[in-house]
């Protein structure tokens, strides 16, 4: 079987696919865009704890109301978008992140902002990302026309880590400067750019099916379910995602209280620290393709979850002054397996999945996925409250350290790399 890090057909140039124009309005909007979302990570928790005077249970509901559309909504979606154009589908849902988003420093400057605000704008956003990201994932391989998506996932992905990295630290100076609220304005203006650097691509998507043609939305939802139950591939890569994601959320609901209440930090500091930390995922996003060459797509996966994971015990172990190096270690070397994962299994799935049914496969694995971060969310904010905020930082990274024997459990180790172009009959016949 091929590997799924593919080699291109036609002419490199010094840029690879930065030097295709769509690619390349494809990648801006989505780094400016990033950069919003990363801000907006940071900036909402501290308008919950310094502005509303928020506890850890508050701050992880508004984490959990983020996502919760993922689980209540994610695989109609999926059947959903397969149907229709992704580009004017993504437009729509920059326009309604930054509606959703200005309205917040709105309420706050008429001084009507609420907790119960906060809420509906991360669930409105949350819903706006289930649509966007379930079309983007489709809408890469359109782009790309099905070449070089180690590549152009690895662009995408290190442009999102490198976002990460100065996103908290410029919400950390916005909201010690000008206040947590006036960051969401920048947010809001990122999905902007977004919108109109997708309205300038000018490939030609493929004509969706006819009416007459489209199977019912409940027959195509269990297709997808079928082919991500029944594949030796996509199954334990599912069941990993669900628990990382789960573990991560437990402690990222938490990090932002730990950090100002129990370290004793600054908003500032804490923008800092956090941005220091997610350096990882730029290093990560650096060395998938490497890495992948060397050992193999899925070897390198899970070589690189082994040896990265377990750092996340240093988290817990943060102490003031010096001891923040122990936090940004751990961010730091987790982000980067992380970060390797997301490319080279998107990568994967973009490849290996049938074209007509990569809406609803990507739809159901980010659902799974995405599914146990509420739970992981309000997990961690109870658990902050009921047994403190450093024995919670303890109990949620115990579970990222292991995550990785489930990949090591499946057959996946016996690969090199890992496989692609399946048809669907052939998948479906594998587990």
């Amino acid at each position: 079987m091929d590997p799924v890090n593919d080699t291109p057909d036609r002419p490199r140039t010094r840029w690879g696919v930065l030097g295709r124009p769509d690619f390349r309005l494809l990648w801006t909007g989505e780094t400016v865009s990033g950069l919003g979302n990363s801000v907006t990570v940071v900036a909402l928790p501290l308008i919950a704890v310094v502005t509303l005077d928020a506890g850890s249970t508050a701050v992880g509901l508004l984490a959990a109301a983020l996502w919760l559309p993922w689980l209540l909504m994610g695989l109609p979606v999926g059947a959903w978008v397969d149907r229709r154009r992704k580009r004017p589908l993504m437009v729509a849902c920059d326009l309604v992140a930054a509606a959703a988003l200005v309205s917040v420093p709105l309420a706050a400057w008429l001084d009507a902002l609420t907790f119960q605000h906060l809420v509906v704008v991360a669930l409105t956003c949350g819903i706006a990302t289930v649509c966007f990201n379930t079309a983007y994932h489709s809408y890469i391989r359109i782009v790309l026309d099905g070449r070089d998506l180690l590549e152009g996932n690895a662009k995408l992905q290190g442009s999102e880590a490198a976002t990460q990295v100065a996103g908290p630290g410029v919400a950390g100076f916005l909201a010690q400067v000008f206040g947590a609220v006036t960051a969401l304005v920048a947010d809001a203006v990122t999905f902007l750019i977004s919108a109109v650097c997708l309205k300038r691509i000018s490939v030609v998507e493929p004509d969706s099916a006819p009416d007459a043609e489209r199977a019912r939305l409940r027959r195509q939802i269990m297709e997808g379910l079928r082919f991500v139950a029944r594949d030796q591939y996509l199954r334990p890569m599912v069941t990993w995602g669900a628990v990382i994601n789960m573990a991560l959320m437990g402690y990222q609901s938490v990090q932002v209280v730990f950090l100002v209440r129990t370290v004793g930090l600054h908003p500032g500091t804490v923008g800092l620290l956090l941005a220091t930390g997610s350096t990882g995922g730029i290093v990560g996003a650096l060395v998938a393709s490497r890495v992948s060459r060397r050992f193999g797509t899925a070897r390198g996966l899970l070589l690189l979850q082994a040896v990265t994971s377990p750092f996340a015990l240093l988290l817990p172990m943060t102490t003031a002054g010096p001891g923040l190096l122990l936090f940004a270690t751990g961010a730091f070397l987790v982000g980067i397996g992380i970060c390797v994962a997301n490319i080279v299994v998107g990568s994967f799935r973009q490849a290996y999945c049938p074209s007509h049914m990569l809406g609803r496969v990507v739809a159901t694995t980010m659902m799974i996925n995405h599914s146990t971060i509420p739970l992981g969310s309000l997990l961690g904010g109870v658990l902050g409250d009921a047994v403190g905020y450093r024995p919670a930082m303890w109990i949620t990274t115990a579970v990222v350290a292991p995550s990785w024997l489930i990949l090591a459990m499946s057959p996946i180790r016996r690969e090199r790399d890992l496989p692609r172009a399946q048809e669907p009959e052939q998948a479906f016949a594998k587990g």
